[in-house]
């Protein structure tokens, strides 16, 4: 049989030629960020800040916003210091008419957001017994509405100029995670908006694309609020974000997510671990959602300080030493995850001097 007559060698022909035409078209459509405004949610610390010193290294002008004041202060000489044109303002998220202020001062003197990232958020760990209604309500305020009021106020001027939303959510959207579960179940949330968010924006020149990381060394795991057998759960939790196989480093994530930005991708999973777990999970859910109750018989059990919270940064570790943590730990006073005058120590922040 000729080869131009062969169906496999049409086949393949076809898919390289469509494969071509598909880098040809995202080539073309490559989002320059250089003079663009960005604005960043939970861009003082961790991730966010990250973010923000890629962001502002290709040109862009930043916007970033933080409950903490202190926290943005100390972010604004990291990211001026740089050489960044940055704009910081104290919001707290969960409150509509405060998010369109802190919107219109950004556009005031930034100029119209072209680009917005959606990072805020927070973090419970702990058993379902220790969880209460409003742990729930707190994680659906904190990481979808916060997200929610954000875009909403944005999508007025970026509706007459095109632009990207780029939203942090995490593979806790995409796989339920024992003892995370108000986090998890607000991450669904977001993951589902994200995804039709990118479907109704498309019209308007708006490309949306939802991001989904695993365990990343941000540093941030002081910040979490832990229930229960408080000691017993952030130590799994900081050793699960602190090995080097386990975990990203956060600023590998960040040129990550910043060239899907640019692209345009509609999803990205960070991380090949969890990318086969996302794969492995859209293939048999119900086999994942069994293997997530194995690995629950390994967590620590309830009791306790029960549904009381302590924050991960007042948790001493005398069974975690140090090295365990080392990397996590340098990334917590690298990216503004610790006060003045603090050092990180086996996931929590001690006096420098001690």
């Amino acid at each position: 049989m000729a080869v131009q007559n062969n169906p496999a060698w049409l086949a393949a022909a076809g898919a390289g030629a469509a494969w071509l035409a598909y880098r040809t078209y995202r080539a073309r459509h490559r989002y320059d960020l250089h003079g663009k405004t960005v604005l960043i949610t939970g861009g003082s610390r961790g991730l966010g800040l990250i973010l923000a010193r890629q962001f502002a290294a290709e040109g862009a002008r930043i916007g970033i916003c933080a409950r903490d004041a202190d926290e943005l202060d100390r972010a604004f000489e990291d990211l001026a210091g740089r050489g960044a044109h940055v704009v910081t303002v104290p919001c707290d998220l969960t409150s509509p008419s405060r998010v369109e202020e802190m919107v219109a001062v950004v556009q005031q003197r930034l100029g119209p957001i072209d680009v917005l990232v959606n990072n805020a958020g927070i973090i419970q760990v702990g058993p379902i017994e220790s969880m209460r209604d409003t742990d729930f309500y707190a994680a659906m305020a904190g990481n979808f509405f916060s997200a929610l009021h954000t875009t909403l106020a944005v999508l007025p001027t970026m509706r007459r100029r095109g632009g990207r939303i780029v939203n942090i959510t995490s593979i806790g959207g995409k796989i339920s995670v024992p003892h995370l579960l108000p986090y998890s179940a607000s991450k669904f949330a977001m993951v589902g908006f994200s995804e039709g968010l990118r479907a109704e924006l498309r019209k308007d020149g708006i490309v949306v694309t939802t991001v989904c990381p695993g365990l990343m060394r941000t540093g941030s795991v002081g910040h979490a609020d832990v229930k229960g057998q408080f000691r017993k759960e952030h130590g799994w939790f900081t050793l699960g974000d602190s090995l080097p196989v386990a975990s990203m480093a956060a600023e590998r994530a960040g040129r990550q997510i910043v060239r899907a930005c640019r692209r345009g991708d509609a999803e990205i999973v960070l991380g090949w671990p969890f990318k086969l777990a996302a794969l492995a999970h859209g293939v048999a859910p119900g086999l994942v959602s069994d293997l997530m109750g194995v690995t629950n018989y390994g967590l620590p059990g309830p009791g306790g300080i029960g549904s009381s919270t302590v924050k991960g940064r007042d948790i001493r570790h005398p069974l975690l030493p140090a090295w365990v943590t080392a990397l996590n730990d340098r990334a917590a006073e690298r990216n503004n995850e610790v006060r003045p005058g603090e050092r990180a120590s086996a996931g929590r922040a001690v006096p420098a001097t001690s």
